[in-house]
């Protein structure tokens, strides 16, 4: 009998002990103040140093102030549509509630919205859009007033030096839609301008290489003739200069760039590159953050306007030169003095009067 009770009791107490530990297991998950929301930020590649630089810590920073329980699944497609193909379809398998994509090629992204679309989850494009597949949400700066406005100062620059010749243009990746952008914008500039365009190219990937190997051959073709290049990322004009400098040019010609990348804020104290594009990425990675968490609340935002029949917020870009570079990227931006008056740049930084 009381080995019976004494069974009887201790099979009681290992039911409560395993309704205990499977209460305490299931704790995390159902209470919604612990349960993690996951947000996907999906960016295109490592070209350009922007992406793992700045935009995913301040995306990160912005989403956890706003949200203490979400986790950000982030993934690098490293310039290629298949892998980012495969990151978005693990980002859904995931159960993300909303989708953050700059894509690698604008058409194949398509397809992500379409499957992301198919689970109820919405997507919200990044820097570029997606013509072919309407996402929930567009965030970027206005890319085609960046071409606009990279063109106009150089051209402005050259009429009022007298420069004689014409212009190269070396547009970004054929597959990217905001690339197409930032080329319509130049054109508006190039066009009217009475500068003779004497060759373009569209850079697969927005590869420096490519664009240096593009521009070496016209360096062949046109020589002397060449007044400026218009590069449209500080990447192509970083592979413009090289092209030039490798072909013993003694002065480089004008070359435009965006991003504001820290090698080219050197590169124009230095005299090498002619502008920037400053898009101060903590406006849009944050704006970003805060459109995919209110997605991921069951919110719709407001939008500022529309584009490719698509809700979005375009910010405005400011144009950077040697002249306002300490006032744009320094003293309110993302660098300090240290960082881009390094020894090599010290003499260069004190004759901008950077110090």
């Amino acid at each position: 009998m009381f080995k019976h009770r004494a069974l009887k009791a201790a099979t009681c107490a290992t039911a409560v002990a395993a309704l205990a530990t499977l209460t305490a297991c299931s704790g995390g998950t159902s209470n919604s103040g612990k349960e993690k929301t996951k947000i996907a930020f999906l960016m295109p590649d490592i070209a350009s140093t922007r992406y793992e630089l700045f935009d995913k810590p301040l995306f990160e920073a912005k989403l956890t102030s706003l949200c203490a329980t979400c986790e950000v699944v982030y993934a690098n497609a490293k310039a290629d549509p298949a892998t980012q193909q495969r990151q978005a379809d693990s980002a859904l398998a995931q159960g993300v509630k909303a989708l953050v994509i700059d894509p690698v090629d604008s058409a194949a992204a398509a397809t992500i919205v379409g499957n992301a679309k198919a689970q109820n989850v919405p997507v919200i494009a990044y820097d570029r859009p997606i013509p072919g597949g309407k996402a929930d949400y567009y965030v970027s700066f206005d890319n085609e007033k960046i071409g606009q406005m990279i063109a106009q100062s150089l051209v402005e620059h050259l009429k009022q030096k007298g420069a004689k010749g014409g212009l190269l243009e070396v547009n970004g990746s054929p597959t990217d839609a905001a690339a197409g952008l930032i080329k319509k914008g130049i054109h508006k500039a190039v066009d009217p301008s009475g500068l003779t365009l004497l060759d373009e190219y569209d850079t697969p990937g927005w590869d420096p290489t490519k664009a240096q190997n593009w521009v070496s051959s016209k360096i062949t073709q046109y020589g002397s003739k060449i007044a400026g290049v218009v590069a449209a990322n500080d990447g192509t004009a970083g592979g413009t200069i090289a092209a030039f400098k490798a072909a013993g040019v003694d002065t480089v010609p004008p070359v435009t760039g965006n991003d504001a990348e820290l090698a080219a804020a050197q590169r124009i104290v230095a005299g090498e590159q002619y502008n920037t594009i400053s898009k101060p990425i903590k406006t849009v990675a944050e704006a970003a953050a805060e459109i995919a968490y209110a997605f991921a609340q069951g919110k719709a935002p407001a939008a500022q306007t529309t584009l490719f029949d698509t809700p979005a917020r375009l910010f405005d870009p400011t144009v950077v030169t040697v002249d306002n570079l300490d006032q744009v990227l320094i003293k309110n931006g993302p660098f300090k003095v240290s960082q881009i008056c390094t020894p090599a740049y010290a003499k260069a930084c004190r004759k901008a009067g950077i110090h």
